[in-house]
């Protein structure tokens, strides 16, 4: 067998994890005990049995099943410890398979109204963010995200507010959701107000939907990042560009499988983008209902894709470069990669 080196010591970004699809199993059913949350069984099965959910949501069923299942366990999170829980486990886990930066993505008008309201929300989880920061060791920040299927006046609403934080741990924008619903250029007046407050954007892209979804985002919401992006190898001169510019693609495989955008982890277009040039980060999306964390995703491109040592330090390196971390920070990651690949292979 060839010695390899271990990836849960591989320091790496992780740039592409949901807030609520970060939690533990065992967190969703005590706090759904607790509050008694009725979870549908699919979902309680899943989470007792460590296998995920038979998820496909390349149709409209499929995918508000998938939504169903994540709003489920979005209603087990009801009080600020709820939260605070939440971050900490999350970056623990985060922590153990090499991540040194987190940037973890959030619509905070999802838990204002158990919370008392949009702006105490954002600031629970910024204080929540904070502390756990400082406490494990951890970078951590926060993408505050709009809701596609909802009005982009909304998206405005949290524009503002998440530029009004941008000095309390908030890096980014981000627009999540199914991606056939609503038009990037809907939300370019959002995307406007937080690049000028200083934000990375990084909306979803190319998963769902094709190519053209990524143009989209990079002609009208100016992307530095793509949410997946993956259907971008499916054009070569798409590929060119996003190469050419730097965006990165916070490509997700076990996230792609599960949701049937691919059949096998083999599918998954790693080598396409890598040998294209164009800089990826591997992130876990929603290991709650995937299945695996950020080190699993190395694995994939490990076992399923061939990438050498020397390839996966690479990666790891696009994810440090794609982040918003400060310049110091990415420099002493960037330094770990280059020590983790002296080591000699296991």
């Amino acid at each position: 067998m060839e010695r390899v080196r271990d990836l849960s010591e591989l320091p790496k970004a992780h740039l592409h994890l949901h807030f609520t699809g970060s939690m533990r199993p065992a967190t969703v059913l005590e706090l759904a005990d607790k509050y008694g949350v009725r979870l549908p069984d699919a979902l309680t099965e899943a989470l007792t049995s460590g296998e995920p959910p038979k998820l496909r949501a390349t149709d409209e069923r499929g995918w508000f099943r998938f939504q169903r299942l994540y709003d489920a366990a979005r209603s087990c999170l009801r009080e600020p410890d709820d939260i605070r829980r939440l971050v900490r486990e999350a970056a623990e886990e985060d922590v153990k398979d090499g991540s040194g930066w987190l940037e973890i993505q959030v619509d905070p008008t999802s838990y204002a109204p158990r919370l008392g309201g949009l702006i105490p929300a954002l600031e629970i989880i910024l204080d929540a963010v904070e502390t756990t920061s400082r406490e494990t060791g951890l970078g951590m920040r926060v993408l505050v995200a709009a809701n596609r299927m909802k009005h982009p006046l909304d998206a405005r609403t949290l524009a503002r507010l998440a530029v009004r934080y941008a000095d309390r741990g908030v890096v980014g924008f981000g627009l999540s959701n199914d991606e056939r619903r609503g038009m990037a250029r809907d939300f370019d007046r959002a995307f406007h107000i937080a690049r000028e407050g200083g934000l990375l954007s990084a909306p979803h892209g190319g998963e769902l939907t094709g190519p053209a979804s990524v143009r989209d985002c990079l002609d009208d919401l100016h992307a530095s990042r793509i949410g997946h992006g993956v259907r971008a190898a499916e054009d070569p001169r798409l590929l060119k560009r996003l190469a050419d510019r730097g965006v990165t693609c916070e490509v997700c495989p076990a996230s792609n499988v599960a949701l049937g955008v691919y059949e096998k982890p083999e599918d998954v277009p790693l080598r396409t983008l890598f040998d294209a040039g164009v800089p990826m980060a591997l992130g876990a999306d929603d290991p709650l209902l995937f299945g695996s964390r950020l080190a699993a995703q190395y694995e994939i491109a490990r076992h399923a894709h061939g990438f050498s040592d020397a390839e996966l330090a690479e990666l790891a390196r696009q994810s440090v470069r794609g982040s918003a971390a400060p310049e110091d920070v990415k420099a002493r990651l960037l330094t770990g990669v280059d020590d983790w690949l002296t080591r000699p292979a296991a």
